[in-house]
């Protein structure tokens, strides 16, 4: 594969790359580089995090990737997920590598490695202190929205370490790429500005979209990341998110209740078919009655867009067929976890609620 379809495809993963120079010369200069993406393992996992994630992440495979997953679960520790119980912690970790097996991820080249094996590494900590010696309190506490915290929230000293972990992490699992969401491009550009300080080498970004949430934007944001971060789906918000093994009632409920005014391209229905849907299939059918048309099939988000915002397209057929089609790409998770050993973990985490 060429250099030019390699870019494309991993670009395609993200909606912001850092820099587009830097990441030719790293595909020029090194035939398998490392991208990673890390999760904190805090409960359910939703559809921007399930099928989204395996859909980018067999792109960058395809790319000629080397993927590692972080399962990061000394992170969830330090920021009080599960109750602070690192054992439960580490459960929602291997609940949900499950969803990934059976979402369709290029799992047998994904490397999956847990940050509390890195935790003995005399290195790791090292670095980690470093990172923390060449930086203020204020630079780190402003790197806070990767814990899905601000900086007006009360952190605690923990939680205050947690950044410089972070960007020490790039370089403990020798990442080139980054490819995690908009909501962690600080952490990302901090790494960046103090790897070569450090003797290390500066990861390229290719920071990933941020699917809106189901309910209605908030208003008077203008930042674009602290709007995204505002708007995204939360497992802390149950209804804003479509959960990996909701069942099709619950799914159906979700979205018909979902914000979609007409003609509005900025809403989350847009966003399914746009970063989902049309990303899985390679036509997508509106059904509706003949009295408003019948039904219409469209081969790519363009021409369906066109469609909704002159409204051509209701807002009910669009959910509805949006419901359509992410139940279709449910049911193998759904399946996956209905026995075994899958269904003990889907059990435990839904036992223990939501979290922030």
């Amino acid at each position: 594969m060429d250099i030019e379809k390699r870019m494309e495809l991993i670009e395609s993963t993200g909606e912001e790359t850092v820099t587009r120079e830097e990441l030719r010369i790293l595909l020029e200069t090194k035939t398998r580089p490392v991208a990673y993406d890390g999760f904190e393992p805090s409960g359910q996992l939703h559809i921007a995090q399930g099928i989204m994630r395996a859909i980018n992440t067999n792109k960058m495979i395809e790319a000629g990737v080397h993927f590692k997953f972080w399962v990061a679960d000394w992170f969830g520790w330090m920021n009080n997920k599960m109750g602070g119980d690192l054992e439960k912690i580490k459960q929602v970790g291997e609940y949900q590598i499950e969803v990934w097996k059976s979402c369709g991820m290029d799992v047998k080249n994904v490397e999956f490695l847990w940050a509390s094996d890195a935790m003995a590494d005399r290195e790791y900590w090292k670095r980690t202190v470093n990172i923390a010696r060449n930086n203020t309190v204020q630079r780190i506490v402003r790197c806070s929205q990767i814990m899905g915290r601000t900086e007006k929230d009360t952190l605690t000293a923990a939680q205050i370490f947690y950044p410089c972990m972070q960007a020490s992490d790039i370089f403990h699992l020798k990442a080139d790429i980054t490819n995690l969401g908009m909501d962690q491009r600080k952490v990302n550009v901090l790494a960046r500005e103090i790897g070569p300080k450090l003797g290390f080498w500066k990861p390229v970004m290719v920071s990933v979209h941020m699917l809106m949430g189901l309910n209605k934007p908030p208003e008077g944001i203008t930042d674009q990341v602290e709007r995204a971060i505002a708007m995204k789906m939360s497992k802390s918000i149950p209804d804003s998110a479509v959960f990996m093994t909701d069942s099709e009632e619950e799914v159906k409920r979700k979205i018909t209740k979902a914000y979609c005014p007409a003609t509005t391209e900025d809403n989350p229905m847009m966003e399914y078919m746009k970063y989902i849907i049309f990303r899985s299939f390679d036509s997508v059918t509106i059904e509706r009655s003949s009295k408003f048309g019948g039904d219409a099939t469209y081969y790519n988000f363009d021409e369906l867009k066109k469609d909704f915002t002159s409204g051509k397209l209701h807002p009910a057929d669009l959910k509805n067929s949006t419901a359509k089609y992410i139940n279709e790409l449910l049911e193998p998770v759904r399946k996956h976890f209905s026995k075994g050993k899958p269904k003990e973990l889907a059990d435990l985490i839904r036992s223990q609620g939501v979290t922030r």
